[in-house]
Protein backbone atom coordinates (compact mmCIF):
# COMPACT_ATOMS: atom_id res chain seq x y z
CA UNK A 1 0.00 0.00 0.00
CA UNK A 2 1.07 3.52 -0.85
CA UNK A 3 0.37 6.81 0.58
CA UNK A 4 0.06 9.77 -1.32
CA UNK A 5 2.13 12.72 0.00
CA UNK A 6 0.10 15.70 1.05
CA UNK A 7 0.85 19.29 0.26
CA UNK A 8 -0.43 22.83 1.11
CA UNK A 9 -0.68 24.36 -2.37
CA UNK A 10 0.94 28.19 -2.64
CA UNK A 11 2.51 28.12 0.65
CA UNK A 12 6.71 27.74 1.01
CA UNK A 13 7.81 25.77 3.98
CA UNK A 14 10.61 28.33 4.75
CA UNK A 15 8.83 30.97 4.95
CA UNK A 16 6.48 29.35 7.72
CA UNK A 17 8.38 31.42 10.41
CA UNK A 18 8.14 29.70 14.29
CA UNK A 19 8.01 32.92 16.11
CA UNK A 20 9.65 32.85 19.27
CA UNK A 21 8.15 29.42 20.09
CA UNK A 22 10.22 27.26 22.33
CA UNK A 23 12.23 24.83 20.27
CA UNK A 24 11.71 21.11 21.60
CA UNK A 25 15.57 20.71 21.40
CA UNK A 26 17.49 23.85 23.10
CA UNK A 27 20.96 24.34 23.62
CA UNK A 28 20.85 24.68 26.96
CA UNK A 29 19.66 21.01 27.61
CA UNK A 30 23.25 20.11 26.33
CA UNK A 31 25.55 22.23 27.94
CA UNK A 32 23.64 23.03 31.77
CA UNK A 33 26.42 21.04 33.55
CA UNK A 34 29.42 22.21 31.43
CA UNK A 35 31.94 24.54 32.11
CA UNK A 36 30.85 27.80 31.44
CA UNK A 37 32.97 30.17 28.79
CA UNK A 38 33.70 33.84 29.01
CA UNK A 39 31.18 36.16 27.93
CA UNK A 40 32.85 37.31 24.92
CA UNK A 41 34.79 35.72 22.33
CA UNK A 42 35.29 35.38 18.77
CA UNK A 43 34.10 32.83 16.25
CA UNK A 44 36.42 32.47 13.60
CA UNK A 45 36.45 30.04 9.95
CA UNK A 46 39.95 30.17 10.35
CA UNK A 47 40.55 26.49 11.44
CA UNK A 48 44.47 26.19 10.41
CA UNK A 49 44.95 29.04 12.56
CA UNK A 50 43.11 27.89 15.35
CA UNK A 51 45.13 25.05 15.55
CA UNK A 52 48.56 26.72 14.82
CA UNK A 53 47.89 28.98 18.16
CA UNK A 54 46.16 25.75 19.77
CA UNK A 55 49.73 23.93 18.99
CA UNK A 56 51.87 26.52 20.16
CA UNK A 57 50.39 27.16 23.42
CA UNK A 58 48.63 29.94 22.65
CA UNK A 59 45.14 28.94 24.37
CA UNK A 60 43.34 27.00 26.71
CA UNK A 61 40.87 24.21 26.59
CA UNK A 62 38.06 25.27 27.66
CA UNK A 63 35.17 22.46 26.74
CA UNK A 64 33.80 21.22 23.22
CA UNK A 65 31.15 21.10 21.35
CA UNK A 66 30.11 17.47 20.13
CA UNK A 67 28.04 16.43 17.42
CA UNK A 68 28.41 13.91 14.31
CA UNK A 69 31.81 15.14 13.13
CA UNK A 70 35.22 15.48 15.08
CA UNK A 71 34.33 17.99 18.40
CA UNK A 72 34.79 21.57 18.45
CA UNK A 73 37.03 23.07 21.13
CA UNK A 74 36.43 26.22 22.78
CA UNK A 75 39.42 27.81 24.17
CA UNK A 76 40.40 30.65 26.21
CA UNK A 77 42.55 33.64 24.78
CA UNK A 78 44.77 34.59 27.78
CA UNK A 79 46.70 37.84 28.16
CA UNK A 80 43.95 40.23 28.82
CA UNK A 81 42.40 41.45 32.23
CA UNK A 82 39.39 39.69 30.90
CA UNK A 83 39.58 36.47 29.15
CA UNK A 84 38.20 35.98 25.52
CA UNK A 85 37.04 32.86 24.18
CA UNK A 86 37.82 31.46 20.68
CA UNK A 87 36.13 28.68 18.50
CA UNK A 88 36.30 27.85 15.09
CA UNK A 89 33.09 28.86 13.79
CA UNK A 90 31.92 25.69 11.24
CA UNK A 91 31.47 25.87 7.65
CA UNK A 92 27.86 26.33 6.04
CA UNK A 93 24.88 28.70 7.88
CA UNK A 94 23.34 25.68 9.76
CA UNK A 95 26.76 24.59 11.07
CA UNK A 96 27.39 27.99 12.30
CA UNK A 97 24.36 28.43 13.42
CA UNK A 98 24.90 25.54 16.24
CA UNK A 99 27.97 26.34 16.91
CA UNK A 100 26.61 30.23 17.85
CA UNK A 101 23.35 28.31 19.65
CA UNK A 102 25.73 26.36 21.95
CA UNK A 103 28.20 29.16 22.77
CA UNK A 104 25.40 31.20 23.81
CA UNK A 105 24.36 28.07 25.84
CA UNK A 106 28.10 28.23 27.69
CA UNK A 107 27.43 31.83 28.21
CA UNK A 108 28.59 34.31 24.77
CA UNK A 109 26.82 37.65 25.27
CA UNK A 110 29.22 39.26 22.81
CA UNK A 111 30.92 37.86 19.58
CA UNK A 112 32.47 38.57 16.79
CA UNK A 113 33.05 36.76 13.99
CA UNK A 114 36.01 37.14 11.15
CA UNK A 115 36.44 34.81 8.05
CA UNK A 116 36.57 35.10 4.14
CA UNK A 117 34.48 35.79 1.09
CA UNK A 118 34.44 35.57 -2.69
CA UNK A 119 34.60 39.50 -4.12
CA UNK A 120 31.84 40.55 -6.29
CA UNK A 121 33.54 43.73 -6.78
CA UNK A 122 36.84 42.84 -9.01
CA UNK A 123 38.38 46.25 -7.82
CA UNK A 124 38.81 44.94 -3.93
CA UNK A 125 42.58 43.32 -3.70
CA UNK A 126 43.03 40.05 -2.21
CA UNK A 127 42.84 40.41 1.61
CA UNK A 128 41.14 43.93 1.66
CA UNK A 129 39.01 43.59 4.95
CA UNK A 130 35.22 43.88 4.45
CA UNK A 131 32.58 44.92 7.11
CA UNK A 132 29.08 43.72 6.21
CA UNK A 133 26.43 45.91 7.51
CA UNK A 134 23.85 43.86 6.28
CA UNK A 135 23.25 40.54 4.55
CA UNK A 136 20.89 39.17 2.13
CA UNK A 137 19.15 36.38 2.75
CA UNK A 138 20.15 33.46 0.27
CA UNK A 139 20.18 30.47 2.66
CA UNK A 140 17.54 28.87 4.54
CA UNK A 141 18.98 28.97 8.43
CA UNK A 142 17.76 32.72 8.93
CA UNK A 143 14.26 31.86 8.05
CA UNK A 144 13.80 29.90 11.41
CA UNK A 145 14.78 32.70 13.36
CA UNK A 146 13.85 35.79 11.64
CA UNK A 147 10.32 36.51 9.97
CA UNK A 148 10.73 36.99 6.23
CA UNK A 149 12.58 39.92 4.89
CA UNK A 150 15.46 40.87 2.41
CA UNK A 151 18.26 41.07 4.97
CA UNK A 152 19.66 40.46 8.03
CA UNK A 153 21.75 42.76 9.88
CA UNK A 154 24.76 42.95 12.69
CA UNK A 155 24.15 44.46 15.90
CA UNK A 156 24.90 47.88 15.60
CA UNK A 157 27.17 47.80 18.85
CA UNK A 158 29.75 44.97 17.33
CA UNK A 159 29.63 46.70 14.23
CA UNK A 160 31.17 49.98 16.14
CA UNK A 161 33.38 47.94 18.31
CA UNK A 162 34.97 46.54 14.49
CA UNK A 163 35.21 49.86 13.06
CA UNK A 164 37.12 51.39 16.02
CA UNK A 165 39.82 48.15 15.98
CA UNK A 166 39.99 48.88 11.90
CA UNK A 167 40.75 52.50 12.79
CA UNK A 168 43.02 51.32 15.33
CA UNK A 169 44.50 48.97 12.76
CA UNK A 170 45.41 51.44 10.31
CA UNK A 171 44.20 49.06 7.86
CA UNK A 172 42.44 49.91 4.95
CA UNK A 173 38.24 48.34 4.87
CA UNK A 174 35.07 48.70 3.10
CA UNK A 175 31.63 48.55 4.35
CA UNK A 176 28.43 47.12 2.35
CA UNK A 177 26.17 43.93 1.81
CA UNK A 178 27.22 40.73 2.00
CA UNK A 179 25.36 38.20 -0.09
CA UNK A 180 24.68 34.48 1.98
CA UNK A 181 23.84 31.68 0.22
CA UNK A 182 24.04 27.64 0.63
CA UNK A 183 24.87 27.39 -2.72
CA UNK A 184 28.30 27.51 -3.74
CA UNK A 185 28.54 25.97 -6.90
CA UNK A 186 25.15 27.97 -7.76
CA UNK A 187 26.51 31.02 -8.08
CA UNK A 188 25.66 32.04 -11.54
CA UNK A 189 26.95 34.99 -13.59
CA UNK A 190 23.09 36.69 -13.73
CA UNK A 191 22.48 36.20 -10.23
CA UNK A 192 25.93 38.02 -9.09
CA UNK A 193 25.41 40.23 -11.56
CA UNK A 194 22.17 40.92 -9.14
CA UNK A 195 23.45 40.77 -5.95
CA UNK A 196 25.98 43.27 -7.46
CA UNK A 197 23.10 45.29 -8.84
CA UNK A 198 21.69 45.34 -5.10
CA UNK A 199 25.23 46.54 -3.77
CA UNK A 200 26.71 44.00 -2.45
CA UNK A 201 30.57 43.59 -2.31
CA UNK A 202 30.78 39.78 -1.27
CA UNK A 203 29.45 36.68 -0.89
CA UNK A 204 29.77 34.00 1.60
CA UNK A 205 27.58 31.29 3.12
CA UNK A 206 27.12 32.08 6.95
CA UNK A 207 26.76 35.88 8.00
CA UNK A 208 22.83 36.28 7.28
CA UNK A 209 22.38 32.98 9.70
CA UNK A 210 24.73 34.37 12.15
CA UNK A 211 23.36 37.87 12.48
CA UNK A 212 19.59 35.90 12.69
CA UNK A 213 20.42 34.12 15.41
CA UNK A 214 22.27 36.53 17.13
CA UNK A 215 19.44 39.08 17.12
CA UNK A 216 17.08 35.90 18.08
CA UNK A 217 19.15 35.10 21.12
CA UNK A 218 19.58 38.58 22.02
CA UNK A 219 23.62 38.69 22.31
CA UNK A 220 25.90 41.18 20.71
CA UNK A 221 27.21 40.23 17.64
CA UNK A 222 28.88 41.47 14.50
CA UNK A 223 31.53 39.94 11.48
CA UNK A 224 34.22 41.18 9.47
CA UNK A 225 35.33 39.55 6.35
CA UNK A 226 38.12 39.60 3.52
CA UNK A 227 37.92 39.19 -0.09
CA UNK A 228 38.84 36.07 -0.78
CA UNK A 229 38.34 34.97 -4.71
CA UNK A 230 37.42 36.90 -7.06
CA UNK A 231 33.96 35.82 -8.63
CA UNK A 232 33.12 39.28 -10.51
CA UNK A 233 34.77 38.00 -13.90
CA UNK A 234 34.28 36.12 -16.82
CA UNK A 235 36.00 33.15 -15.02
CA UNK A 236 36.76 32.40 -11.42
CA UNK A 237 39.84 33.99 -10.21
CA UNK A 238 41.25 31.80 -7.34
CA UNK A 239 43.81 34.69 -6.07
CA UNK A 240 45.93 32.14 -3.99
CA UNK A 241 43.56 33.16 -0.87
CA UNK A 242 44.52 30.17 0.84
CA UNK A 243 48.22 31.66 1.33
CA UNK A 244 46.83 34.97 2.97
CA UNK A 245 47.95 33.52 6.44
CA UNK A 246 49.39 37.17 7.69
CA UNK A 247 45.90 38.47 7.13
CA UNK A 248 43.74 35.74 8.54
CA UNK A 249 46.15 35.84 11.71
CA UNK A 250 45.91 39.23 12.14
CA UNK A 251 41.66 39.30 11.47
CA UNK A 252 41.54 36.75 14.40
CA UNK A 253 43.89 39.48 16.56
CA UNK A 254 41.58 42.12 15.45
CA UNK A 255 38.64 40.50 16.37
CA UNK A 256 39.85 39.83 19.69
CA UNK A 257 41.12 43.80 20.36
CA UNK A 258 38.09 44.71 18.87
CA UNK A 259 35.68 42.21 21.62
CA UNK A 260 37.90 43.30 24.76
CA UNK A 261 36.21 46.50 24.96
CA UNK A 262 32.56 44.72 24.86
CA UNK A 263 30.36 45.13 28.23
CA UNK A 264 30.05 41.88 30.32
Amino acid sequence: MTRRATTTRGRIPILEHPGRERGLIEPSRFHSRAPRIPARGVMSFFHDEIERRAEAGRLTKLTELRGEGPPIPVYEVGGAATPSFLCWAGLTAPLSAVVLEELVALGARSVLACGGAGALDGSLPAGHLVLPTSAVRHEGTSYHYQPRGHASRPHPTALGWLRDACSRSGLPWIEGATWTTDGVFRETPSMIRRRRKQGCLTVEMEAAALFAVARFRKVVLGQILYAADDVSGAAWDERGWRSLRDVRSGMIDLCLDAVAGAAE
